[in-house]
Formats: C-alpha cells, sequence, structure tokens
C-alpha cells in the first residue's frame, strides 16, 4: 500500500508509485496531487486523453487516474487506445466520472477499467480505492508466487494469464541452470519489455 515516507517499513511496498491523472479540470488535478502530498510517490498530469496517452507511453506509470469527460480525446477512447498498446493495457485504471456520466462505467468496467469514482470525491476516497488496488495486486502477487512456483497451480487467473505464466514457467525451467539468465532474458524470450515483464 502507499504510505507516507515518515512512516515508511520494510513491510510496506519499497517501490516508489507512479500515478498519471489525465483530467481536464485542474481543481481534480489539485486533489489528487494533495491526496499523494508526503508519499513515495511519483506524480503526472494531463489536461485531455492526447496529453495523457503520450505521457503513459513515454513513462508507462502503475497508475492512471481517468477522467471520462474531456476535450480533444475522451477517457474512454484514451482507455481503447491503452487497451490496444502491449505495454500499457496491464497498468491499472480508474476512472473519474460526473454522476450524468454513469453510463459509460458499464463500458469502462468491460474495458478492463479496476475501479471507478463518482465526483466530487474527496482526497481519503481516493487514497482508500487506491490503497485497496494495489493491496489487492499485492495479494495476488503473493499467492502467485507461493502457489504458481512452488506446485505449479495457477488459481483465479484467467486463460491468458495462464498461458502467459506456463510459457514463462516452461522458459524458466529450460534456462534455470544457466548463471547468465537474467530478467532481461526471460523478457526477450517472452516477446514483451522488461517493464511489462514486470508489471505482468
Amino acid at each position: 500500500q502507499l504510505v507516507p515516507l515518515r512512516t515508511y517499513t520494510h513491510e510496506d511496498v519499497k517501490m516508489a508509485y507512479s500515478v498519471l491523472t489525465t483530467d481536464d479540470s485542474a481543481t481534480i488535478r489539485k486533489i489528487v496531487k494533495r491526496a499523494f502530498s508526503g508519499y513515495n510517490c511519483k506524480l503526472f498530469e494531463a489536461g485531455n486523453g492526447v496529453e495523457g496517452l503520450a505521457i503513459a507511453t513515454k513513462e508507462k506509470p502503475d497508475l492512471i487516474l481517468l477522467d471520462v469527460t474531456m476535450p480533444v480525446m475522451t477517457g474512454m477512447e484514451m482507455l481503447a487506445k491503452l487497451k490496444e498498446e502491449p505495454e500499457l493495457k496491464e497498468i491499472p485504471v480508474i476512472m473519474l466520472t460526473a454522476e450524468s456520466g454513469k453510463e459509460n462505467v458499464t463500458k469502462a468496467v468491460m474495458m478492463g477499467v479496476k475501479d471507478y469514482i463518482i465526483k466530487p470525491f474527496d482526497s481519503n476516497e481516493l487514497q482508500i480505492r487506491i490503497r485497496n488496488l494495489i493491496a489487492q495486486r499485492k495479494r495476488l502477487q503473493e499467492q502467485f508466487n507461493r502457489n504458481f512456483f512452488i506446485d505449479g497451480r495457477t488459481t483465479e487467473l484467467g486463460s491468458a494469464d495462464e498461458r502467459f505464466l506456463e510459457k514463462a514457467k516452461d522458459i524458466l525451467d529450460k534456462h534455470l541452470s544457466d548463471p547468465d539468465f537474467r530478467v532481461e532474458s526471460l523478457s526477450r524470450h517472452l516477446g514483451i519489455s522488461r517493464m511489462q515483464l514486470y508489471r505482468k
């Protein structure tokens, strides 16, 4: 979970998270910035989907907060673009929507959005949602480490994830005795970048 730097401990996530806020409202971006004040987190901001997509492509953030209604490129359009890119489609997205935009929520969830928040919201709600999402991902990672590499089970994973993990395990099994086989080698054999491999 995200924790203030002053209380950062060994048991917490050790790597700083990066968050991209894509929203045409400067007020919303300010609320997000305030929510992460003092946290071990790098923030990026964009005022529309075109800017947000460019930053996401360059920085590969760990989490994206995405407004539904924006000029130039809407949040739904940006979401569709993210899901088309292999190195971006795994990034968790939380949609920000006004009450009148709730009809987009079902579509967004079907496209893989992890959560959504109705505007207006406060920084405490935002922190809780993000902490819950990160904690959920951490539990899945721990379950994967405990189950998959110990007895090969891939419980609670979709078929695409299962195929990916089986391929990764086969590659690791073949190169287990190779002292020069590193993360870069695995990502190359899988045909994805190191960042995408880490995120998966």
